[in-house]
């Protein structure tokens, strides 16, 4: 049923969900994918130039040829910080429940323990049965699971945002992909990494390849989804342009129109600089859970969206 490139790089989504690289601690997933981009980018149509280092802290940013488009993608996840006495806190909207199993590291070793609800306290602790490093960052423990439609994971958001943008590397002539950060957590890194590519290469026009809900006007394999609006208001110009490429595309996609929730785009809204942006992307369910869930229709209309708006706009 499902085009045979995509079975061949599902394993590469898998590996990617199960990096632990929470808001703040993007850099063993940032290793991995500079890894992964000088391993395999000399196979691809362009071979990019890889910007990254210390002046770009965690963030990753790949020119293809002459590009007139970025593509904004965010590598953290949600997770807790450990605080003192083993209390919880949360990065990002993580949800909470009790017996939820969390996984990280120390420098005691590795750690897998569960989440503990104090209703009495009103905090959050990991159950463990020793004390964990102050600052010690624990995420939902990976879970893997594929079936006929679906697949469901911890951090498919964004690690499933992170794939698409590496399947399109594979092909793109033109363009320049940015590896983000701290988007999950209040963001940061995205006004320093707008103003480089406005500076250095006139970018005025950008898409944010991320993971959206399910709600009552989004469905899962309804296709991909162009968000109209979320807590911020993109300009309805550049939006009507994407959706009428879109409707040329013969791509199947479905419209989004909600107040809450935000991506890149809203801290690429608060830079000062005039670049327009568009969410364009896969909805799941269970968001920011151990059981996040994407249809696979739906990935595979959002890559072929993003082949298409990469080409045409």
């Amino acid at each position: 049923m499902y085009i045979c490139s995509m079975r061949c790089s599902i394993p590469l989504l898998r590996d990617l969900c199960y990096i632990h690289a929470p808001s703040g601690h993007e850099q063993p997933i940032k290793d991995f994918l500079i890894s992964y981009i000088q391993t395999h980018s000399s196979a691809w149509k362009t071979k990019p130039l890889i910007i990254s280092g210390k002046d770009f802290q965690d963030n990753i940013v790949l020119v293809f040829g002459q590009p007139r488009t970025a593509i904004f993608c965010h590598m953290d996840s949600v997770g807790f910080s450990v605080s003192y006495q083993n209390q919880l806190l949360q990065i990002g909207g993580s949800v909470s429940e009790n017996g939820m199993r969390i996984s990280g590291a120390d420098s005691n070793g590795s750690i897998t323990c569960s989440i503990l609800i104090d209703a009495e306290h009103g905090m959050l602790k990991a159950d463990s049965q020793r004390l964990i490093e102050l600052g010690t960052t624990l995420v939902y423990e990976p879970h893997w699971r594929e079936y006929e439609d679906y697949i469901e994971c911890s951090s498919l958001d964004n690690r499933l945002g992170v794939w698409v943008a590496l399947q399109l590397a594979e092909t793109l002539s033109d363009g320049i992909i940015v590896f983000s950060t701290w988007e999950e957590h209040g963001g940061g890194s995205v006004g320093y990494l707008a103003k480089f590519i406005y500076d250095n290469y006139q970018i005025k026009q950008a898409l944010i390849c991320d993971i959206t809900w399910v709600t009552e006007g989004v469905a899962h394999g309804k296709g991909v989804v162009i968000s109209i609006r979320d807590r911020y208001i993109p300009r309805k110009s550049y939006i009507k342009r994407i959706i009428d490429l879109a409707q040329k595309s013969g791509v199947i996609f479905q419209l989004e129109v909600e107040d809450t929730g935000s991506s890149d785009g809203g801290y690429l809204q608060h830079a000062p600089y005039p670049i327009d942006w568009c969410f364009v992307g896969a909805p799941e369910s269970n968001m920011h859970s151990p059981h996040e869930k994407v249809h696979k229709n739906d990935i595979l209309q959002m890559i072929d969206l993003y082949k298409y708006l990469m080409k045409e706009m």
